[in-house]
């Protein structure tokens, strides 16, 4: 090959590396040893710490959970979530699906402190909060899976992408496809993930219009809700209620059979076997535990990869809740 051919050939390979996959590339940068040298007591510090914080709060596991997923959603896994807000900075914590619902930060906190005391400047929040949602579900009982590592943490965050990234528990069913799609997820993915409603609350705001308008609902199931969540708007808004009321605080299948007897607690839960495209998907989880756990992994593993920070770009922050 002469020297004018080569030149062409290295353009046209750089030219498909920078407007490929970026994914991939990124990806490719995340590996499971990534600490294996640098921080060797990582996965031990946070396992035992999220073995702690939900001994004593059962409900912190699905909160945990629920902080990675708030987390990804929004500019992908770099822990702009964890961001707090100052005099000259509005974060994430009280966008609309945040504010005063939003838990776990002081656990992430306190495992942030003790990985920094065995291994400084090293361990990225970003990381930190992925492992801590995997074992928060192991320590419930559910699957476990491997995590790719190496995750930077942003050092801004965005309100208005919160605002208008999270799925309401309004949502619809096409609004919940559309909305995953969006960031590569499969309808089956996303009925997967949202199993992980097996674990958690919710308060009566966000379920009030469901128990007392909606058709699609055990009356005795509405019945107990309605119970300590008044009709009245404002009243018992923030009282809580489990979204799986069989076995809310193990990761199991269940939720899936909840569904199938309209026992859905969420309007976003209840269209996802109520006539449409994803009843076959519920009707298969609610009766093979094995599959669905599998995946929900599967689907934690991609919701890991969304546009992580690599490499050089953003920090590691030495505080979980400001930048350096």
């Amino acid at each position: 090959m002469d020297s004018n051919k080569l030149i062409a050939f290295l353009v046209i390979v750089v030219t498909l590396l920078l407007h490929g996959n970026n994914n991939t590339v990124v990806e490719a940068q995340l590996r499971p040893d990534f600490y294996r040298n640098t921080c060797p007591l990582l996965h031990a510090a946070v396992r035992g710490a999220v073995t702690s914080a939900v001994a004593f709060d059962p409900r912190m596991g699905a909160s945990l959970l629920r902080l990675f997923y708030l987390d990804c959603f929004v500019n992908g896994c770099d822990a702009s979530i964890l961001l707090d807000d100052t005099s000259s900075f509005t974060g994430e914590q009280n966008a609309a699906s945040n504010h005063n619902s939003a838990r776990g930060f002081n656990v992430i906190d306190n495992i942030k402190s003790a990985v920094e005391r065995v291994c400084p400047g090293v361990v990225s929040c970003a990381d930190i909060l992925a492992i801590a949602a995997r074992d928060s579900v192991v320590t419930l009982g559910g699957p476990s899976w491997l995590l790719n590592l190496g995750r930077r943490d942003a050092r801004t965050a965005s309100q208005a992408a919160a605002n208008s990234s999270i799925p309401a528990p309004t949502s619809s069913l096409s609004q919940l496809i559309t909305s995953f799609a969006n960031l590569g997820f499969t309808a089956r993915d996303m009925v997967a993930l949202s199993g992980a409603h097996t674990i958690g609350q919710a308060q009566c705001r966000n379920f009030r219009t469901r128990i007392y308008q909606e058709t699609n609902i055990a009356p005795p199931f509405a019945a107990t809700l309605q119970q300590n969540c008044p009709i009245a708007s404002g009243s018992g808004d923030g009282n809580l209620a489990p979204l799986d009321s069989i076995t809310p605080f193990v990761f199991d299948n269940s939720y899936f059979r909840n569904l199938m007897s309209q026992r859905g607690l969420l309007h976003s839960d209840q269209v996802l076997f109520n006539g449409g495209s994803t009843d076959s998907i519920v009707r298969e989880y609610s009766q093979n535990a094995r599959v669905f756990r599998n995946d929900f992994a599967a689907a934690m593993v991609k919701m890991s990869h969304i546009s992580p920070l690599t490499g050089t770009a953003g920090e590691i922050r030495s505080n979980c809740g400001r930048t350096n």
